[in-house]
C-alpha cells in the first residue's frame, strides 16, 4: 500500500521514521512519499519536502513567511491528489496538518490518520470539530488523553504506547553504561530552544551550586552549539555533555528540569527532578494557567499520574530559592525523594509496555486492508 507522511519538525521526523519502519514490517510492499526529514528518508521513499521548510513559529515569524507557508500546503494537496495513497498519516504539528486533513478528507476519499494527536486538551480544544469531521483514526501516545476525546467529546482514539517509554526501554536494555549508578550528580536539562536556556540555566546553576558535594552536569540540546553555553557555565563547576542526556540520567541522583519530553525522560530513568520554568509576566501567566489554559499541569509526569508527582515552579513560582528548597527535599535523604519514586512507579504503569509504532503501524495496516475488503 502506499503511505503519505506529513511532519513539521525533528520530532515527528524521529517519530514517524519508527512509524514507517514498522509499517514496513506489517507490509513490505509499503512505499512511502513525505514531507519530512532525514531520518524519514533514511526509511526510503520520496522525500517531497524538508520540515526545515516548514517549521515556523510564533506570530511574526510565520507572518513574515506566510507565502512560502501557503505554497508549501498548495504544493502538498496537489501531490497527494496526484500520488493517490492508500491513507494519509499527519504527525502532530496541528496547525499545518489539520489543514491538510479538511482538505484530504473534502476533495478526495483518501482516509486520514492522525499519529500523535494534537494537544488540544490544553489549548484550541475547538479544534475537536475538526477533528471529528475530518480525521478518520486518532492514535495518541499519552494515556490521559483517552478519557478526554473518549469521555468528554465522545471520539474514539487508540491509545498506542509511548515512544519515550521505548526509547528509554531500549536504552537500558543495550547501554552498559545504565548499570553505573553514580551517587554525586545532578543533571541539567535546560530546554531545548535557546530562549528556554537564557531563562532557566542561570537559576538552574545558581540553585544547584549550593549543594558543593554533588557534580553538575549540564545536558547539552542537539540543536544548540556547545559554545552558547558558555558565557553560562563560565565561573561555575560544571560540566557541558552533548548526545548523552539519557546515559546523564542513567547515573543522576537528581535533577532541575525545563519542561517537555525531557520531564518524562527523567521520571522513566527514576532520577527525581523539579520542573523549572521562567517566563516573562509571571503573574499574567499565572492568571493565564488558571482560568484560560485548559490543563491543570506543564509537565508530562503529573499529566500522566493526574496528580502532583513533580514540583512545578512555574511563572511565579520560579526563583533560585524555591529551585534550591525544592532540589533539597528530593535528594538523598530529603523528605520528598521516596514518595516522588513512588510516583513515578505509578506513571509507568499508566504507559504501560507497548511499543508504540508496532501498536500503532498492526492497527493501521489492519484497518486500511479490512477497508480495501469492504470496497
Amino acid at each position: 500500500m502506499k503511505y503519505y507522511l506529513i511532519v513539521g519538525e525533528a520530532s515527528g521526523d524521529l517519530h514517524a521514521s519508527h512509524l514507517m519502519r514498522a509499517l514496513k514490517n506489517e507490509d513490505p510492499a509499503a512505499e512511502f512519499r513525505f514531507f519530512g526529514g532525514d531520518l524519514m528518508a533514511a526509511e526510503g521513499g520520496t522525500l517531497v519536502r524538508h520540515y526545515r521548510d516548514l517549521a515556523y513559529m510564533g506570530f511574526i515569524p510565520v507572518l513574515m513567511h506566510l507565502p512560502t507557508i501557503l505554497r508549501n500546503m498548495r504544493q502538498c494537496k496537489q501531490d497527494i491528489v496526484a500520488w493517490q495513497p492508500d491513507v494519509v498519516i499527519l504527525v502532530d504539528y496541528p496547525g499545518f496538518n489539520l489543514k491538510i486533513a479538511k482538505y484530504v478528507h473534502s476533495h478526495t476519499r483518501i482516509p486520514v490518520y492522525y499519529y500523535i494527536s494534537p494537544k488540544i486538551w490544553a489549548w484550541k480544544e475547538y479544534r475537536i470539530k475538526n477533528i471529528r469531521r475530518d480525521v478518520d483514526e486518532l492514535f495518541s501516545i499519552l494515556p490521559f488523553e483517552v478519557p478526554f476525546f473518549e469521555q468528554k467529546h465522545h471520539y474514539p482514539i487508540y491509545y498506542v504506547g509511548n515512544p519515550t517509554a521505548d526509547e528509554v526501554r531500549e536504552f537500558k536494555v543495550q547501554s552498559s553504561e545504565f548499570k553505573v549508578q553514580s551517587s554525586k550528580t545532578i543533571a541539567l536539562l535546560a530546554g531545548s530552544r535557546k530562549q528556554e536556556i537564557k531563562d532557566n540555566l542561570p537559576a538552574m546553576l545558581e540553585a544547584a551550586s549550593a549543594f558543593d558535594s554533588y557534580e553538575l552536569v549540564v545536558a547539552g540540546a542537539p540543536s544548540i552549539e556547545p559554545s552558547f553555553y558558555e558565557p553560562f557555565v563560565r565561573g561555575h563547576k560544571v560540566k557541558v555533555i552533548h548526545n548523552q542526556t539519557f546515559a546523564l540520567l542513567a547515573q543522576s541522583t537528581a535533577a532541575l528540569v525545563t519542561s517537555g519530553t525531557a520531564t518524562l525522560e527523567t521520571a522513566l530513568f527514576r532520577v527525581p527532578q523539579v520542573v523549572c520554568y521562567k517566563t516573562p509576566v509571571p503573574r499574567l501567566v499565572r492568571f493565564a494557567f488558571n482560568h484560560i489554559i485548559k490543563c491543570r499541569y506543564i509537565s508530562l509526569v503529573n499529566l500522566i499520574a493526574d496528580r502532583e508527582v513533580v514540583p512545578e515552579l512555574l511563572a511565579d513560582r520560579f526563583s533560585t530559592d524555591n529551585i534550591r528548597r525544592h532540589l533539597a527535599a528530593i535528594l538523598p535523604g530529603g523528605e520528598k525523594r521516596e514518595e516522588m519514586l513512588s510516583g513515578y512507579a505509578d506513571v509507568s504503569r499508566a504507559l504501560g509496555d507497548l511499543r508504540a509504532p508496532d501498536n500503532a503501524a498492526a492497527i493501521m495496516v489492519e484497518k486500511l486492508r479490512a477497508g480495501k475488503n469492504t470496497k
